[in-house]
């Protein structure tokens, strides 16, 4: 089958207007936001056009899997040490509102739990430290 996609959407109305309006509502926010934005600003800077585009792509990947993000999250975001745990509930809160907004009440909750998984997942990456059990005698 000649151009047909080997997965489909997670939805049959995700599509890639969708994805981009998600993505760039969301980073208006994120922008706005008096705890986050500097953050995000600090890093991007300039950059803006070239990491909503990542963005898209990495959305895009998550829901209609594309597959065509190639990045890789964790390490970029290991070096953010300014980020704290708290952070992630205000992108969350952000993203959730966001979703719900621009995607409605049969779409947004598939975005939003890829959200939460992603957080989590960079939330343990980066926060969860093991405590070393020592042996006792």
């Amino acid at each position: 089958m000649a151009g047909r996609p080997f997965r489909e959407p997670l939805h049959p109305d995700i599509d890639h207007t969708m994805v981009d309006k998600l993505v760039r509502t969301f980073y208006t926010h994120i922008r706005a936001d008096e705890t986050l934005g500097p953050i995000f600003n600090r890093r991007i800077g300039d950059e803006w056009e070239p990491h909503l585009v990542k963005m898209v792509s990495f959305w895009s990947s998550l829901t209609m899997l594309t597959g065509e993000y190639k990045g890789q999250p964790m390490p970029a975001h290991m070096r953010l040490k300014e980020v704290r745990p708290e952070h992630f509930d205000i992108w969350l809160h952000l993203f959730r509102q966001t979703a719900q907004n621009v995607c409605g009440p049969t779409i947004a909750p598939i975005f939003i739990d890829k959200a939460e998984r992603v957080a989590d997942s960079l939330k343990l990456g980066m926060f969860f430290k093991p405590v070393e059990k020592r042996a006792t005698l």
